[in-house]
């Protein structure tokens, strides 16, 4: 694995050379590292210890470790093949239960491979529609942003939670890819960023990307929220999702039900953008695993302690917020809008 620094554009994943090339997000904001896998194993760990991480980014991730594990394979016949990338699907699989567009992403390149008759025609396949898939989430993205663009005015300060930004994405990002077409609309607007406890997305991620940009961001801590909303330092909110289920339940980062909630007591429209591969049709939202992380992300910061030895924690990495405190959420189809289970059912069959 090669850790050069490489100063690029912000592409979050893609594929060179037979090699799957990241940003290393846990170096951020200190260093830009790219790191290179060649091997599936090295993207099921890089997605589980948040070296990539973004439900959009994490399935075009899983993409890529199929395509590898289909170079890997010695296999000879398509069967053998098939096999192999199924015991590389269900590793992929098992690294985050939350974020549904992993399982979109496998299943998809699965689609392909068993369509295909022999080793070479899939590990061929496999390579281009893992490639066709980064590529398109960057276009689904600009869309999304058109869409989402003319919901924000002139001069508005906008707040958002945790990272939906290009790094959450393969580039250009979901609720910020949004802020970045309001921009590119002509619009002057600023952002406020929360910092995301734990694992500090918003302060590491997001106003690192923004500042990056050339925004006008500024940083508050989560507790900050309802004192920015009072004084009314914020007009909208926008963030992202990891799981939008057919209700227009949204699986978010953890917080994001306080942020909601403290916009809704204020008045102030709260929007979710997503691309139709976050949208989970069958599951309820009773249903859905919150992955549960290590306490070790709370009792510290980095090597700092912060907490007294041996104490329990509760470290949900998601929270679910319910659609009555949602005013849209923008796609690349358009956005829906209440009530959910009408608007986005149509969504997807304007989709199919």
């Amino acid at each position: 694995m090669d850790d050069t620094v490489i100063d690029s554009s912000l592409r979050t994943v893609e594929w060179k050379d037979n090699k799957v090339i990241m940003i290393d997000q846990t170096k951020l904001p200190n260093q830009l590292v790219f790191v290179e896998y060649d091997d599936f194993n090295q993207v099921a760990d890089a997605i589980k210890t948040l070296v990539v991480r973004g439900a959009p980014a994490i399935g075009v991730s899983g993409a890529f470790g199929l395509a590898l594990a289909s170079l890997q394979s010695e296999a000879t016949t398509k069967d053998g093949l098939i096999s192999d990338l199924e015991k590389a699907r269900k590793i992929l699989y098992e690294t985050r239960p939350t974020a549904v567009n992993l399982k979109w992403g496998l299943d998809k390149i699965m689609t392909v491979a068993n369509s295909e008759s022999s080793v070479e025609q899939i590990r061929q396949s496999v390579i281009n529609e893992a490639k066709k898939m980064a590529d398109e989430d960057i276009q689904i993205n600009k869309t999304m942003g058109k869409y989402g663009s003319v919901l924000f005015d002139n001069n508005d300060t906008i707040m958002t939670h945790c990272n939906a930004g290009a790094l959450a994405t393969v580039a250009y990002g979901t609720a910020l890819g949004v802020i970045r077409a309001t921009r590119e609309s002509g619009k002057n607007i600023k952002v406020i960023a929360t910092e995301t406890r734990p694992v500090q997305q918003g302060s590491r991620l997001t106003a690192f990307e923004l500042k990056h940009d050339g925004f006008d961001v500024s940083l508050i801590p989560d507790t900050a929220v309802g004192y920015s909303m009072a004084n009314g330092l914020v007009n909208k909110v926008i963030v992202g999702a990891d799981r939008i289920v057919r209700t227009g339940h949204v699986f978010n980062k953890i917080g994001t039900y306080q942020v909601a909630t403290m916009a809704k007591q204020h008045g102030i429209p709260f929007y979710v953008a997503a691309p139709l591969s976050t949208f989970d049709m069958k599951s309820d939202a009773k249903d859905v695993i919150i992955e549960m992380r290590k306490g070790t992300e709370v009792t510290g910061i980095g090597d700092k302690k912060t907490a007294p030895d041996d104490i329990n924690v509760i470290n949900p990495a998601f929270d679910m917020t319910p659609p009555e405190l949602i005013s849209g959420i923008i796609t690349e189809k358009g956005v829906a809008k209440p009530p959910y289970e009408e608007s986005i059912k149509k969504l997807f069959e304007a989709n199919y």
